[in-house]
Parts: C-alpha cells; structure tokens; sequence
C-alpha cells in the first residue's frame, strides 16, 4: 500500500469515530482522554512534545490543550485572562483539514464571538480558511486563537507576543525558534504533535535527546495501543499492511534512521528508572573516560547480589581542569557514602589513552587523577564490538540486567543517539559515556555478596545454651 493510501486509511478511520453527544470538549474529558494524553495535558513543563503515530491521539490532546488555555479553563495550569495563541500547521490546506477541524470540534459555538476568515465564509468555518478566532475567556475578557501555516515563511511569524503555540506536525527549525521568542514575554507555552516521518530531524536532536532531566523540555510517546479507542481489527489490519519501518513512525510515533541504532534494545521505558538508596554493599565501581575539550564522563556503577548493574550518579563536563573533575567526583562520592581507602582516596577504572603525557604537561592525566586522590586503573579492556554486544545482552534479557537512574542524563542521550556508520563501526560522535560503559561492563563486575546482619546478645545466648545441651549429651552418651 502506498503512503497516501495509508493517510487516506487512517482518516477514514478518524471520520468513523464520533463522541456520544454534541459537547466533545466535556465527552473529552469523561470519555476520550487516556492516559498518556493525561500525561501531557498534567506536565508543568513549558516546552511539551507528544510524538505518536497515525490515530493515537496525538492530535486530539493538542487541540484540547490549545482550548483550554484560550478559554481559561485549563484544569491542571494557571489560567490567564485575554489569552493569545497560535496553531501552526504545515500548510493552509493541513490547518483546515486538521488542526482547524480539530479546534472547532473542541470549540462549542457558545464560547465563539467571532471568527476572521482568510478564504471562505464565516457561516462556513469548517470550508475555508480561518485567521482566528476570538472567544470569551472565562474571566471575562476576550481571547484569540490564530491559526498559521509554515509555509508562509519566517517573516509571518514575527512580532507577536503569545501565551502558547501549538505546532501540529513538525515545523521547519527557523519557524520554531521565531515562535519561541515570542513565547518569550509572557512566559508562554510550547506543545508540538507530530508523526516523526522526516528521519533524525533537529526536533530528534533539541527536543527528544534531551527531554529527560530537563527543566524545560518534555516528550512522551503515543502508539496506537494507547488509544483504547481504536478498533482492533483496525489494528490488525493497518499493521498487517505497512512494513516493519513505516510501524516505527506511523503506529508507534518513533524517530527512524535507515543506518540504524547501535543499541536498539534500549527502551527508556524499561531501563531508565527512578532513583532509589542503594545498598552500600551493591557499591561496585567508578568508570572515567577523561577529556579536556571534550567531556569528561564518569559515572558510580553498582551491582546487587544477582548480577544487575545500576549507573547509580553522572559527572559530565567539557572544558575543565582535573581539579575541577576531581573535586565533582568526590562530591558525588561523599553525597553517595562511596568507600575510600584509609587515606580517603577512591578507586576508579579510565580509559588507557590516560597513560599517554600531553605535550603541555610532563604527567599523564592517569597520574594528574592519582595524585589528586582518585587511583585509577587504565587496565581495562577496549575491545568495541565485544563490549556493545555484552550491553545489548544486559538490556535484552528479561527481566534486564542494566538499569540507568534516570538523572544520569548524559549516558541516557549517548544511548539514544548512537549510529552506526560506515564499515560496521559506530559513529565517533557523543560516546564518551558510552565509552566508560563499557570499560566497566568489560570488567566483569561480580555481584555483590549480602552482608548477614549482627545477631543480637539474645540470640548468641540461644546459640551458646544450645551448645552447652550438644555438649551434655554427648558426655552422657559415652557413660
């Protein structure tokens, strides 16, 4: 089946599903939002991204929140009197289809004072092609939601001061840097809906790589069997027709590289995790890949008693001095209750390129470390292909033998975008994380061995009483 034979498919579908009666923003939330669109529309964050496939509901959650907001009713968010918003869509002909029809859905013509039209009548909205829309804000001013197109280029997105933008599929970079300047006065609001169709775009680089641990940035995914609404046989059939690529984006929203991923095993999902206490007897190693330009990554391992690896703490910077490195990693270590030796140093496995001396110092960065207290052992092994396909094992078993705390960042993005390139080798671009993954993984960890906790004076009576009864029987055995 061809691609517009697939669009065609999935908006018929969309044209089939109807809500239980007229008023769809209350059948919204009584009956149609689910839960990862709950998700999106309870997430303070300013900057929202939903990426999901073809009738996940992507769509919808966009139109509701951009509802919400104009009429100040938002459940989960401040609300603001006189609101302005924009809904940009990719061209005029997609704004009409879509995300226009969309927010006249959602839209009841009670809230509706006025609606501009750019092409066709205002008794007609759905027809044409409407400017904005004024509406009555529920503190009793007016609000406006405008619609624009990228294809009207940069300029048309100049000068305006807005409280959201809603970006309906994925807008060009230049559009959405205008737009989140003019977010920038009122401390607005950014959300974007799209199918990731266009490959390793700049929304997979700004947006998606760094979303976790964000204070700013937030993305969730959205596939068809989030949609309870769905009909299955639909499911079944729309899978049965596209191939396993096509899948990727268009039902499960996913960004997509024919070079592929070097670890597509990983899921964020299953092995990023919250963070927790970790035993100190799980207290395994550190791991350092040293730069100077380049970052410096340095990440505490642990491994519990059957063998699992947590990345329990990150250090990651670029352009700073050993000192400055040493004294990060000794914060962590403090903060962590690391173990150091009886001098207070800690102990630390780095790349072996450490051992090499740098033409601006007569010491080499492994002993620069030593001497600053972290003895590190450039004994590690550095066989590439060996160590990916020992992380691939970890993250494929089930249940998985590596687990990430979601606050170590950097290794995170490093996982996520990791290519292979040219040759069968990966590409030579944000491993360094990576790097000292596997240096530690290739050490061989071994799980750690439970602690068996101090018996109380009453028990050690019991134990020393009991010894006493063997010893009497025994005597009274050879009488």
């Amino acid at each position: 089946m061809k691609d517009g034979e697939i669009v065609e498919k999935l908006l018929q579908i969309e044209r089939e599903q109807h809500f239980r009666d007229g008023d769809a923003l209350k059948n919204y939330n009584r009956f149609v939002v689910h839960e990862k669109q709950m998700a999106f529309h309870k997430c303070p964050k300013r900057n929202r991204w939903v990426f999901g496939g073809n009738r996940s509901g992507k769509t919808e959650c966009g139109a509701v929140e951009s509802v919400w907001m104009a009429l100040g009713i938002h459940p989960y968010r401040k609300n603001r009197d006189n609101v302005f918003g924009w809904v940009v869509s990719l061209t005029q002909q997609v704004q009409r289809d879509v995300a226009q029809a969309k927010i006249l859905k959602y839209l009841a013509p009670r809230y509706i004072v006025d609606i501009i039209m750019r092409e066709g009548k205002k008794s007609s909205p759905e027809y044409g092609i409407i400017d904005h829309i004024v509406v009555r804000n529920a503190f009793g001013g007016l609000s406006k939601i405008g619609f624009k197109s990228c294809d009207q280029g940069r300029e048309k997105f100049q000068g305006a001061s807005l409280d959201f933008v809603w970006f309906d599929e994925e807008p060009p970079k230049d559009v959405y840097d205008e737009c989140k300047m003019r977010v920038f006065d009122k401390v607005g609001d950014i959300f974007g809906t799209m199918t990731p169709l266009k490959g390793l775009t700049w929304v997979y680089d700004e947006i998606e790589l760094n979303s976790l641990g964000s204070n700013e940035v937030w993305c969730e995914y959205m596939e068809w069997a989030d949609n309870p609404f769905l009909d299955k046989h639909e499911i079944d059939f729309m899978t049965s027709i596209m191939s396993a690529d096509e899948q990727k984006s268009r039902r499960y929203g996913k960004f997509f590289s024919g070079e592929g991923l070097v670890y597509p095993e990983f899921d964020a999902n299953v092995h990023v995790i919250e963070p927790f206490r970790v035993p100190r007897e799980w207290y395994s190693n550190i791991s350092i890949d040293p730069g100077l330009n380049n970052p410096t990554s340095c990440h505490f391992y642990a491994v519990d008693f059957d063998g699992t690896i947590y990345v329990v703490a990150e250090h990651y910077a670029a352009g700073k001095s050993i000192d400055y490195h040493v004294e990060k990693i000794f914060d962590i270590a403090t903060r962590l209750d690391w173990p150091k030796d009886s001098k207070g140093r800690l102990y630390a496995l780095i790349d072996s390129a450490a051992n090499q001396r740098t033409l601006s110092s007569e010491k080499s960065v492994a002993e620069l470390f030593s001497e600053k207290g972290i003895l590190v052992n450039t004994n590690v092994n550095k066989d590439l292909y060996s160590g990916i396909q020992r992380i691939k094992s970890l993250f494929c078993q089930k249940p998985p033998k590596l687990y990430i705390f979601k606050t170590c960042t950097n290794l995170i993005r490093e996982i996520k975008s990791y290519w292979w390139g040219k040759n069968d080798r990966p590409k030579k671009v944000d491993d360094h994380a990576l790097d000292e993954l596997r240096y530690f993984v290739m050490s061989q960890p071994a799980p750690s061995v439970p602690v068996k906790e101090p018996k109380s004076e009453i028990s050690l009576d019991k134990e020393r009483l009991l010894r006493s009864v063997i010893r009497q029987n025994k005597w009274m055995n050879k009488l």
